[in-house]
């Protein structure tokens, strides 16, 4: 059964599951202690360090271990807050930043600071110029993700950098996404990353201070990881981490060409197969092995289901697969189609019959899926004389209010409207979506006496 969502979490790589096992034996000791079991401890830890420091592109003093990526994120930018109080307790970030930096963001502003979202375009990347413009004498640290989950995007790490450091301000990067595939280019302050997204063990994850960058850890003073990560290291998962990572590197260049192709396959495919569909995230500046497209007229939690009854692991943004009525953050700030949201993520040694699979297979399965909700033919239907219409979708979860929309467009002339009242967070933004992508005039929201109304001009 292939499995297509590296992105949550890349399958263990062999090299971790030899270096795991081998640790189990030598490195079970307290790497603190003096004697002869200890000692061994310590070295296998120092080699992990200087490994991952390696990887990173910092010295092995700058870097330490987590128990996890978020508790890594969690702990760098409140360490780096508290350690600038004095300048302010300001805080910027791109908004399409991991839950783990938004999570952050909203506790800081719970306990009187403040934090600024910069936007993003279309293809989900911060504009380097916004991101400057929410920098502020009292910014006392500033967030980007190096690459996004969701989508792949790139982010412009090296130019913000830039700017962040013309203004006195530190940069974090949170590179949980991207450092399998290479270190983060530019000038960051402080870096975060997580095993299990590159091939190593759960559980481990790493913070990278670099030396100059005023850091206060924040909780009870720890004596191991420089006070900056308490309790006992989980020494044989850290030296599965470590190993892994450098493993993981030695074969990104070649994998990344490889998986790019398939990659691009799929975008082309899909978007030539499925119909009314939207592939989202820059087509050039992006991670070689993630794509994500969303299809009109779908239910994304039922797709998912399909899709896995059909041998296929992948993960959505959908509103209708969360346990929210809100879809994916990332998705909502691009502004682009959540419903029916698929985000494939390939691993590394993907076999290219299994893509091609998956694109014989996911026709079918978005068609099936479309006739079960009852969606409309992608072809508008003749315009008729009639008034401009209200739908009724209140109480209706995605993507039942732009299929009823779509269902009815054809029946008011041109230039006539349609209304949609909706109450699910998701119409928000699926219904310009759906106008942008059936060149229809997307007119605006609406107070309603439950949800909002949105109104549709009809233009062909």
């Amino acid at each position: 059964m292939p499995y297509f969502d590296a992105a949550s979490a890349a399958p263990l790589h062999p090299v971790a599951r030899q270096a795991l096992l081998a640790a189990l034996d030598e490195g079970w000791a307290d790497p603190a202690r003096l004697y002869r079991e200890g000692r061994r401890a310590r070295l296998l830890l120092d080699a992990a360090r200087e490994a991952a420091a390696d990887a990173v592109g910092c010295r092995p003093d700058e870097l330490v271990f987590t128990s996890s990526g978020t508790t890594a994120v969690h702990a760098g930018i409140a360490g780096a807050l508290s350690g600038r109080r004095r300048v302010g307790r300001h805080l910027a970030l791109s908004a399409v930043e991991h839950s783990s930096v938004l999570h952050t963001a909203a506790a800081h502003e719970a306990a009187g600071g403040s934090f600024t979202e910069v936007p993003v375009g279309r293809s989900g990347a911060v504009d380097p110029a916004a991101y400057a413009g929410a920098l502020r004498p009292d910014t006392a640290l500033a967030c980007l993700q190096s690459a996004n989950h969701e989508v792949g995007t790139e982010q412009p790490v090296a130019e913000v950098a830039a700017l962040c450091a013309d203004a006195g301000v530190p940069l974090l990067v949170d590179a949980a996404q991207s450092l399998g595939w290479g270190p983060v280019a530019g000038g960051w302050s402080l870096l975060t990353g997580s095993a299990h997204k590159w091939g190593g063990p759960a559980g481990v994850g790493l913070l990278a201070v670099r030396k100059g960058v005023r850091f206060a850890p924040q909780g009870p003073a720890g004596e191991r990881e420089s006070g900056r990560a308490p309790g006992f290291e989980n020494l044989p998962a850290i030296v599965a981490a470590a190993a892994s990572l450098r493993a993981v590197r030695d074969e990104a260049a070649a994998e990344a060409v490889r998986l790019r192709a398939l990659v691009d396959r799929i975008r082309s495919v899909v978007a030539e197969r499925v119909g009314d569909v939207e592939v989202v995230g820059d087509p050039e500046r992006r991670l070689p092995h993630l794509v994500t497209f969303s299809c009109l007229y779908v239910d994304g939690e039922t797709l998912l289901h399909e899709l896995d009854r059909h041998g296929f692991s992948v993960s959505s943004g959908s509103s209708c697969t969360s346990s929210t009525l809100e879809p994916s953050h990332v998705l909502k700030a691009m502004g682009v189609l959540s419903e029916g949201n698929v985000r494939v993520s390939l691993p590394l040694g993907t076999a290219e019959a299994d893509v091609d699979r998956f694109l014989e297979v996911l026709p079918g399965v978005v068609a099936e899926v479309r006739e079960r909700l009852g969606a409309p033919a992608s072809v508008a239907p003749s315009p008729a004389p009639a008034a401009s219409l209200v739908v009724d979708a209140l109480g209706r979860r995605c993507p039942i209010p732009v299929i009823e929309l779509a269902r009815v467009i054809g029946e008011v002339p041109v230039d006539a409207t349609v209304t949609v009242l909706a109450d699910d967070e998701a119409a928000r933004l699926d219904i310009p979506a759906w106008c942008e992508m059936r060149e229809q005039e997307y007119v605006g929201e609406e107070p309603a006496d439950r949800g909002s109304a949105y109104v549709v001009r009809r233009l062909s």
